[in-house]
Protein backbone atom coordinates (compact mmCIF):
# COMPACT_ATOMS: atom_id res chain seq x y z
CA UNK A 1 0.00 0.00 0.00
CA UNK A 2 2.94 2.36 0.82
CA UNK A 3 4.54 1.62 -2.51
CA UNK A 4 1.19 2.41 -4.29
CA UNK A 5 0.74 5.69 -2.46
CA UNK A 6 4.35 6.97 -2.48
CA UNK A 7 5.95 5.11 -5.28
CA UNK A 8 8.18 3.21 -2.75
CA UNK A 9 11.96 3.36 -2.23
CA UNK A 10 14.63 2.88 0.51
CA UNK A 11 15.85 5.65 2.95
CA UNK A 12 18.88 5.55 5.30
CA UNK A 13 18.41 6.46 8.95
CA UNK A 14 19.89 9.87 9.87
CA UNK A 15 21.95 10.06 13.12
CA UNK A 16 21.53 13.34 15.02
CA UNK A 17 24.59 14.19 17.21
CA UNK A 18 24.56 16.32 20.37
CA UNK A 19 28.20 17.42 20.22
CA UNK A 20 28.38 18.59 23.82
CA UNK A 21 27.17 15.31 25.26
CA UNK A 22 29.29 13.28 22.82
CA UNK A 23 32.47 15.13 23.82
CA UNK A 24 31.62 14.46 27.46
CA UNK A 25 31.33 10.76 26.65
CA UNK A 26 34.71 10.79 24.89
CA UNK A 27 36.29 12.52 27.91
CA UNK A 28 34.86 9.84 30.20
CA UNK A 29 36.33 7.16 27.94
CA UNK A 30 39.70 8.90 27.98
CA UNK A 31 39.67 9.22 31.79
CA UNK A 32 38.84 5.53 32.21
CA UNK A 33 40.95 4.00 29.46
CA UNK A 34 43.61 6.54 28.53
CA UNK A 35 46.92 7.19 30.26
CA UNK A 36 47.95 10.82 30.55
CA UNK A 37 51.58 11.68 29.79
CA UNK A 38 53.87 12.27 32.80
CA UNK A 39 55.12 15.81 32.66
CA UNK A 40 58.78 16.52 33.14
CA UNK A 41 59.53 18.51 36.28
CA UNK A 42 62.06 19.23 39.03
CA UNK A 43 61.64 17.58 42.42
CA UNK A 44 63.21 18.69 45.70
CA UNK A 45 64.34 15.98 48.08
CA UNK A 46 66.63 16.29 51.09
CA UNK A 47 68.04 19.61 49.97
CA UNK A 48 68.72 18.54 46.39
CA UNK A 49 67.03 19.51 43.09
CA UNK A 50 66.47 16.44 40.88
CA UNK A 51 65.25 16.25 37.25
CA UNK A 52 62.15 14.19 36.53
CA UNK A 53 62.03 13.05 32.89
CA UNK A 54 58.67 13.31 31.11
CA UNK A 55 56.96 10.21 29.65
CA UNK A 56 54.49 10.08 26.72
CA UNK A 57 50.94 8.90 27.34
CA UNK A 58 48.15 7.17 25.40
CA UNK A 59 44.93 9.11 24.93
CA UNK A 60 41.64 8.43 23.16
CA UNK A 61 41.64 9.82 19.61
CA UNK A 62 38.75 12.25 19.62
CA UNK A 63 37.95 12.46 15.87
CA UNK A 64 38.33 8.74 15.18
CA UNK A 65 36.30 7.83 18.26
CA UNK A 66 33.50 10.23 17.28
CA UNK A 67 33.36 8.75 13.78
CA UNK A 68 33.32 5.24 15.22
CA UNK A 69 30.46 5.98 17.58
CA UNK A 70 28.37 7.65 14.87
CA UNK A 71 29.03 4.82 12.40
CA UNK A 72 28.36 1.96 14.76
CA UNK A 73 25.37 3.46 16.55
CA UNK A 74 22.91 1.44 14.44
CA UNK A 75 25.12 -1.59 13.96
CA UNK A 76 26.37 -2.20 17.51
CA UNK A 77 29.11 -4.74 18.10
CA UNK A 78 32.51 -4.64 19.78
CA UNK A 79 35.30 -2.43 18.46
CA UNK A 80 38.79 -1.41 19.48
CA UNK A 81 38.88 2.18 20.76
CA UNK A 82 41.03 4.44 18.55
CA UNK A 83 44.00 5.90 20.53
CA UNK A 84 47.02 8.08 19.85
CA UNK A 85 50.30 8.91 21.61
CA UNK A 86 50.47 12.26 23.43
CA UNK A 87 53.80 13.80 24.27
CA UNK A 88 54.25 15.71 27.59
CA UNK A 89 54.04 19.50 27.47
CA UNK A 90 57.24 19.70 29.54
CA UNK A 91 60.07 17.88 27.88
CA UNK A 92 63.74 17.38 28.66
CA UNK A 93 64.77 20.81 27.44
CA UNK A 94 62.29 22.59 29.70
CA UNK A 95 63.43 20.48 32.69
CA UNK A 96 67.10 21.35 32.07
CA UNK A 97 66.21 25.01 31.82
CA UNK A 98 64.21 24.90 35.08
CA UNK A 99 67.10 23.20 36.89
CA UNK A 100 69.50 25.89 35.72
CA UNK A 101 67.21 28.85 36.36
CA UNK A 102 65.73 27.87 39.74
CA UNK A 103 66.24 24.30 40.97
CA UNK A 104 69.99 24.23 41.60
CA UNK A 105 70.32 27.91 42.67
CA UNK A 106 67.47 27.49 45.17
CA UNK A 107 69.25 24.73 47.09
CA UNK A 108 72.78 26.06 46.62
CA UNK A 109 72.96 27.32 50.22
CA UNK A 110 71.01 28.35 53.32
CA UNK A 111 68.50 31.19 53.39
CA UNK A 112 68.48 33.60 56.33
CA UNK A 113 65.08 34.56 57.72
CA UNK A 114 64.78 37.87 59.60
CA UNK A 115 61.69 38.88 61.56
CA UNK A 116 61.26 41.41 64.39
CA UNK A 117 65.00 41.73 64.84
CA UNK A 118 65.53 37.98 65.19
CA UNK A 119 67.47 35.90 62.70
CA UNK A 120 67.63 32.21 61.85
CA UNK A 121 69.59 30.39 59.15
CA UNK A 122 67.47 27.80 57.30
CA UNK A 123 69.34 24.96 55.54
CA UNK A 124 68.21 23.58 52.14
CA UNK A 125 67.58 20.11 53.61
CA UNK A 126 64.69 21.66 55.57
CA UNK A 127 63.26 24.46 53.44
CA UNK A 128 63.28 22.37 50.25
CA UNK A 129 60.24 20.48 51.61
CA UNK A 130 58.12 23.49 50.65
CA UNK A 131 59.46 23.81 47.08
CA UNK A 132 58.06 22.41 43.85
CA UNK A 133 57.68 23.37 40.17
CA UNK A 134 54.54 23.50 38.06
CA UNK A 135 53.85 23.81 34.33
CA UNK A 136 52.65 27.24 33.19
CA UNK A 137 52.22 27.87 29.47
CA UNK A 138 54.75 25.20 28.54
CA UNK A 139 57.35 26.25 31.14
CA UNK A 140 58.16 25.18 34.68
CA UNK A 141 57.59 27.86 37.30
CA UNK A 142 58.60 27.64 40.99
CA UNK A 143 55.94 27.13 43.61
CA UNK A 144 56.39 27.68 47.36
CA UNK A 145 54.09 26.14 49.97
CA UNK A 146 54.52 28.38 53.02
CA UNK A 147 52.74 26.06 55.44
CA UNK A 148 54.80 23.03 54.43
CA UNK A 149 58.02 25.02 54.59
CA UNK A 150 57.28 26.36 58.09
CA UNK A 151 56.40 22.87 59.26
CA UNK A 152 59.73 21.55 57.97
CA UNK A 153 61.61 24.53 59.45
CA UNK A 154 60.08 24.12 62.92
CA UNK A 155 63.37 22.87 64.50
CA UNK A 156 65.15 26.14 63.64
CA UNK A 157 62.33 28.68 63.48
CA UNK A 158 61.44 28.77 67.21
CA UNK A 159 63.47 31.97 67.72
CA UNK A 160 61.95 33.86 64.79
CA UNK A 161 59.10 36.21 65.58
CA UNK A 162 58.25 37.58 69.00
CA UNK A 163 55.78 37.29 71.83
CA UNK A 164 53.89 40.45 72.75
CA UNK A 165 55.97 42.69 75.02
CA UNK A 166 54.44 45.13 77.46
CA UNK A 167 55.60 48.72 77.53
CA UNK A 168 58.21 49.27 80.21
CA UNK A 169 60.26 52.01 81.79
CA UNK A 170 63.99 52.65 81.80
CA UNK A 171 65.91 55.45 83.46
CA UNK A 172 68.39 57.28 81.26
CA UNK A 173 70.43 60.19 82.58
CA UNK A 174 68.24 60.35 85.64
CA UNK A 175 64.97 60.58 83.69
CA UNK A 176 62.37 57.82 83.26
CA UNK A 177 61.66 56.90 79.66
CA UNK A 178 58.95 54.70 78.15
CA UNK A 179 60.12 51.75 76.07
CA UNK A 180 57.23 51.18 73.64
CA UNK A 181 55.22 47.97 73.75
CA UNK A 182 55.50 45.39 70.99
CA UNK A 183 52.72 43.34 69.47
CA UNK A 184 53.12 39.61 69.05
CA UNK A 185 54.45 38.75 65.59
CA UNK A 186 54.83 35.42 63.82
CA UNK A 187 55.91 34.33 60.36
CA UNK A 188 53.19 34.66 57.72
CA UNK A 189 53.18 31.66 55.31
CA UNK A 190 51.69 33.85 52.57
CA UNK A 191 54.67 36.20 52.84
CA UNK A 192 57.06 33.28 52.35
CA UNK A 193 55.11 32.12 49.34
CA UNK A 194 55.30 35.59 47.82
CA UNK A 195 59.00 36.32 48.30
CA UNK A 196 60.99 33.11 48.92
CA UNK A 197 61.47 32.15 45.25
CA UNK A 198 63.08 35.52 44.46
CA UNK A 199 65.49 35.26 47.41
CA UNK A 200 66.37 31.61 46.74
CA UNK A 201 68.07 32.36 43.40
CA UNK A 202 70.40 34.96 44.93
CA UNK A 203 73.96 34.23 45.99
CA UNK A 204 75.88 34.36 49.22
CA UNK A 205 75.03 37.16 51.63
CA UNK A 206 72.09 38.26 49.47
CA UNK A 207 70.13 35.13 50.39
CA UNK A 208 68.22 36.97 53.13
CA UNK A 209 64.43 36.99 53.45
CA UNK A 210 63.26 39.95 55.55
CA UNK A 211 59.72 39.36 56.75
CA UNK A 212 57.14 41.74 58.16
CA UNK A 213 55.18 38.90 59.78
CA UNK A 214 51.63 39.01 61.00
CA UNK A 215 50.27 40.25 64.30
CA UNK A 216 49.17 37.50 66.66
CA UNK A 217 48.32 39.33 69.91
CA UNK A 218 48.41 42.72 71.58
CA UNK A 219 50.41 43.56 74.73
CA UNK A 220 48.51 43.77 78.02
CA UNK A 221 50.26 47.05 78.97
CA UNK A 222 50.44 49.37 75.97
CA UNK A 223 52.63 52.38 75.27
CA UNK A 224 49.62 54.63 75.81
CA UNK A 225 48.97 52.97 79.18
CA UNK A 226 52.54 53.67 80.27
CA UNK A 227 52.52 57.31 79.21
CA UNK A 228 49.18 57.90 80.93
CA UNK A 229 50.73 57.02 84.32
CA UNK A 230 52.62 60.32 84.50
CA UNK A 231 55.96 58.79 85.55
CA UNK A 232 58.14 61.77 84.70
CA UNK A 233 60.71 62.37 87.46
CA UNK A 234 62.47 60.95 90.47
CA UNK A 235 60.46 61.71 93.61
CA UNK A 236 62.70 59.97 96.18
CA UNK A 237 65.87 57.93 96.54
CA UNK A 238 67.65 56.32 99.47
CA UNK A 239 70.94 54.47 99.91
CA UNK A 240 72.15 52.24 102.75
CA UNK A 241 75.64 50.78 103.13
CA UNK A 242 76.76 47.38 104.33
CA UNK A 243 80.04 45.72 105.32
CA UNK A 244 81.66 42.95 103.30
CA UNK A 245 80.11 39.51 103.50
CA UNK A 246 79.85 37.24 100.52
CA UNK A 247 76.28 36.18 101.36
CA UNK A 248 75.24 39.85 101.20
CA UNK A 249 76.78 40.08 97.72
CA UNK A 250 74.41 37.28 96.67
CA UNK A 251 71.17 37.99 98.52
CA UNK A 252 71.00 41.78 98.24
CA UNK A 253 71.55 42.00 94.45
CA UNK A 254 69.08 39.14 93.91
CA UNK A 255 66.34 40.88 95.93
CA UNK A 256 67.06 44.19 94.19
CA UNK A 257 66.88 42.48 90.80
CA UNK A 258 63.40 41.12 91.57
CA UNK A 259 62.14 44.52 92.77
CA UNK A 260 63.74 46.61 90.04
CA UNK A 261 61.33 47.84 87.39
CA UNK A 262 58.16 47.28 89.42
CA UNK A 263 55.37 49.68 88.39
CA UNK A 264 52.57 50.47 90.82
CA UNK A 265 49.29 51.68 89.42
CA UNK A 266 47.35 54.33 91.39
CA UNK A 267 45.77 52.60 94.38
CA UNK A 268 47.93 49.46 94.03
CA UNK A 269 49.70 47.98 97.07
CA UNK A 270 53.27 46.70 96.92
CA UNK A 271 54.31 43.60 98.89
CA UNK A 272 58.00 42.80 99.15
CA UNK A 273 57.34 39.14 99.94
CA UNK A 274 55.03 38.78 96.94
CA UNK A 275 57.54 40.54 94.68
CA UNK A 276 60.73 38.84 95.86
CA UNK A 277 59.19 35.48 96.66
CA UNK A 278 60.38 32.88 99.12
CA UNK A 279 64.08 33.08 99.83
CA UNK A 280 65.24 29.69 98.57
CA UNK A 281 68.26 28.40 96.71
CA UNK A 282 66.07 27.79 93.67
CA UNK A 283 65.09 31.47 93.78
CA UNK A 284 68.73 32.55 93.81
CA UNK A 285 69.35 33.08 97.54
CA UNK A 286 71.98 31.72 99.86
CA UNK A 287 72.39 31.32 103.61
CA UNK A 288 73.28 34.37 105.70
CA UNK A 289 72.67 35.99 109.05
CA UNK A 290 69.21 36.97 110.28
CA UNK A 291 67.97 38.24 113.66
CA UNK A 292 65.66 35.95 115.62
CA UNK A 293 64.59 36.63 119.20
CA UNK A 294 67.30 39.23 119.50
CA UNK A 295 70.02 36.80 118.40
CA UNK A 296 71.91 36.40 115.13
CA UNK A 297 71.54 33.05 113.39
CA UNK A 298 71.96 31.69 109.87
CA UNK A 299 69.07 31.24 107.45
CA UNK A 300 68.38 31.45 103.71
CA UNK A 301 68.00 35.03 102.49
CA UNK A 302 69.99 36.65 105.27
CA UNK A 303 70.57 40.33 104.50
CA UNK A 304 67.38 40.89 102.48
CA UNK A 305 66.17 43.17 105.26
CA UNK A 306 68.78 45.67 104.04
CA UNK A 307 66.73 45.95 100.83
CA UNK A 308 63.52 46.20 102.89
CA UNK A 309 64.99 49.07 104.93
CA UNK A 310 66.24 50.88 101.82
CA UNK A 311 62.86 50.45 100.11
CA UNK A 312 61.00 51.63 103.21
CA UNK A 313 62.99 54.86 103.30
CA UNK A 314 62.41 55.42 99.58
CA UNK A 315 58.65 55.11 100.00
CA UNK A 316 58.83 57.16 103.21
CA UNK A 317 60.33 60.14 101.37
CA UNK A 318 58.06 59.60 98.34
CA UNK A 319 55.10 60.15 100.67
CA UNK A 320 53.48 56.79 99.91
CA UNK A 321 51.17 55.16 102.44
CA UNK A 322 52.77 52.73 104.90
CA UNK A 323 50.56 49.66 105.12
CA UNK A 324 52.83 47.20 106.92
CA UNK A 325 56.40 47.33 108.13
CA UNK A 326 58.16 45.65 111.01
CA UNK A 327 61.30 47.22 112.49
CA UNK A 328 64.16 44.98 113.54
CA UNK A 329 63.81 43.76 117.10
CA UNK A 330 67.23 45.24 117.90
CA UNK A 331 68.70 48.45 116.55
CA UNK A 332 71.35 48.11 113.79
CA UNK A 333 73.44 51.26 113.72
CA UNK A 334 73.95 51.35 109.94
CA UNK A 335 70.21 52.03 109.55
CA UNK A 336 68.36 55.24 110.47
CA UNK A 337 66.69 54.67 113.83
CA UNK A 338 62.94 54.33 113.63
CA UNK A 339 63.05 54.18 109.82
CA UNK A 340 63.99 50.62 109.04
CA UNK A 341 62.23 47.37 108.28
CA UNK A 342 62.84 43.66 108.41
CA UNK A 343 61.16 40.91 106.43
CA UNK A 344 60.77 37.16 106.87
CA UNK A 345 58.97 34.65 104.71
CA UNK A 346 56.01 34.47 105.05
CA UNK A 347 55.31 36.19 108.36
CA UNK A 348 56.88 39.68 108.25
CA UNK A 349 56.31 41.77 105.12
CA UNK A 350 56.86 45.29 103.83
CA UNK A 351 53.75 46.73 102.20
CA UNK A 352 52.86 50.21 101.00
CA UNK A 353 50.13 51.68 98.80
CA UNK A 354 50.42 54.16 95.95
CA UNK A 355 47.81 56.71 97.08
CA UNK A 356 48.71 59.21 94.34
CA UNK A 357 46.88 59.65 91.00
CA UNK A 358 50.13 58.75 89.18
CA UNK A 359 52.02 55.55 88.60
CA UNK A 360 55.16 54.78 90.61
CA UNK A 361 58.26 53.15 89.10
CA UNK A 362 60.62 51.42 91.54
CA UNK A 363 64.29 51.14 90.61
CA UNK A 364 66.66 49.13 92.81
CA UNK A 365 70.40 48.58 92.50
CA UNK A 366 73.18 47.11 94.66
CA UNK A 367 76.88 47.87 94.48
CA UNK A 368 78.63 44.80 95.85
CA UNK A 369 81.09 45.07 98.73
CA UNK A 370 84.71 43.94 98.77
CA UNK A 371 87.02 43.08 101.67
CA UNK A 372 88.25 46.69 101.55
CA UNK A 373 85.09 48.64 100.54
CA UNK A 374 81.51 48.85 101.72
CA UNK A 375 78.62 47.86 99.52
CA UNK A 376 75.64 50.09 98.84
CA UNK A 377 71.95 49.42 98.18
CA UNK A 378 69.92 52.14 96.48
CA UNK A 379 66.16 52.26 95.86
CA UNK A 380 64.53 55.15 93.97
CA UNK A 381 60.91 56.05 93.23
CA UNK A 382 59.83 57.76 90.00
CA UNK A 383 56.44 59.42 89.54
CA UNK A 384 55.13 63.00 89.51
CA UNK A 385 56.17 64.92 92.61
CA UNK A 386 53.22 66.13 94.72
CA UNK A 387 54.88 67.29 97.95
CA UNK A 388 58.14 67.71 99.83
CA UNK A 389 58.86 65.33 102.72
CA UNK A 390 60.99 66.10 105.79
CA UNK A 391 61.79 63.78 108.67
CA UNK A 392 62.65 64.43 112.31
CA UNK A 393 63.43 62.26 115.33
CA UNK A 394 62.34 62.56 118.91
CA UNK A 395 64.78 61.69 121.70
CA UNK A 396 65.62 58.12 122.62
CA UNK A 397 63.71 57.01 125.70
CA UNK A 398 63.27 53.96 127.93
CA UNK A 399 66.79 52.61 127.65
CA UNK A 400 67.16 48.86 128.25
CA UNK A 401 70.49 47.34 129.19
CA UNK A 402 71.72 44.20 127.43
CA UNK A 403 71.83 40.93 129.29
CA UNK A 404 74.43 38.18 129.03
CA UNK A 405 73.23 34.91 127.58
CA UNK A 406 75.12 31.64 127.54
CA UNK A 407 74.32 29.31 124.66
CA UNK A 408 75.54 25.74 124.26
CA UNK A 409 74.14 25.01 120.79
CA UNK A 410 76.59 23.81 118.13
CA UNK A 411 75.89 26.84 115.90
CA UNK A 412 76.42 29.33 118.72
CA UNK A 413 78.28 32.50 117.76
CA UNK A 414 79.40 35.02 120.29
CA UNK A 415 78.19 38.63 119.98
CA UNK A 416 78.54 41.92 121.82
CA UNK A 417 75.23 43.24 123.11
CA UNK A 418 73.70 46.67 122.59
CA UNK A 419 71.11 48.61 124.61
CA UNK A 420 67.46 48.85 123.66
CA UNK A 421 65.42 52.04 123.52
CA UNK A 422 62.26 53.63 122.15
CA UNK A 423 62.09 56.42 119.60
CA UNK A 424 59.52 58.43 117.65
CA UNK A 425 60.08 59.52 114.05
CA UNK A 426 57.91 62.18 112.40
CA UNK A 427 57.21 62.38 108.64
CA UNK A 428 56.04 65.84 107.59
CA UNK A 429 54.35 66.65 104.27
CA UNK A 430 54.93 70.15 102.81
CA UNK A 431 53.41 71.73 99.68
CA UNK A 432 55.93 72.00 96.85
CA UNK A 433 57.87 75.25 97.13
CA UNK A 434 56.49 76.04 100.56
CA UNK A 435 57.50 75.53 104.18
CA UNK A 436 53.90 75.09 105.28
CA UNK A 437 52.78 71.79 106.78
CA UNK A 438 50.11 69.72 105.07
CA UNK A 439 50.17 66.93 107.63
CA UNK A 440 52.48 65.05 110.00
CA UNK A 441 52.72 61.32 110.75
CA UNK A 442 54.36 59.59 113.73
CA UNK A 443 56.23 56.26 113.58
CA UNK A 444 56.94 54.72 117.00
CA UNK A 445 59.60 52.01 117.40
CA UNK A 446 60.64 49.96 120.44
CA UNK A 447 64.01 48.21 120.24
CA UNK A 448 64.83 45.45 122.67
CA UNK A 449 68.34 45.16 124.07
CA UNK A 450 70.55 42.82 122.09
CA UNK A 451 72.05 40.29 124.45
CA UNK A 452 75.75 39.70 124.83
CA UNK A 453 76.16 36.09 123.70
CA UNK A 454 78.78 33.76 125.11
CA UNK A 455 79.11 30.21 123.95
CA UNK A 456 79.32 27.52 126.58
CA UNK A 457 77.91 26.78 129.96
CA UNK A 458 77.38 29.66 132.34
CA UNK A 459 80.06 29.93 135.02
CA UNK A 460 79.29 28.32 138.35
CA UNK A 461 78.72 30.78 141.16
CA UNK A 462 81.73 31.23 143.38
CA UNK A 463 81.46 29.67 146.83
CA UNK A 464 81.87 32.11 149.68
CA UNK A 465 84.48 31.06 152.25
CA UNK A 466 83.15 30.06 155.66
CA UNK A 467 84.01 32.56 158.41
CA UNK A 468 86.74 31.44 160.80
CA UNK A 469 86.20 31.29 164.52
CA UNK A 470 87.76 34.32 166.26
Amino acid sequence: MWDVVTGGGDHHAVVDVDQSRLQGTIEDLDAGLGQAPREGTVSFEGGRALPVVGQPGTVVSRTATQNLLERQLLRGGSHKLPTETKQPDIGDEEVRQALADFGRPAVSGPVTFVLAGRTVVAPPRLFSAGLSMEEVDGRLEPRVDGELMLEALAPVMREVGQEPEDARFVVRRGKPRVVPAKVGVEVDPAEIEEHFADVAVRRGAERVLRLKGRTTSQPAFTTADARALGITERVSTFTTHFPYAEYRNVNLPRAAELIDGTVLQPGQTFSLNDTVGERTKANGFTEGYVISDGLFRKDLGGGVSQIATTTFNAIYFAGLEDVEHKPHSVYIDRYPEGREATVAWPTADLKFTNTTPYGVLIKAHVRRSTPSTEGAATVSMYSTKRWRITSSNGPRTDYRSPQVRYLQAEDCEEAIGSPGFSVNVFRTFHPLGSGKVLRKEKFHTDYIAAATVRCGAPPKPEKKPKPRDG
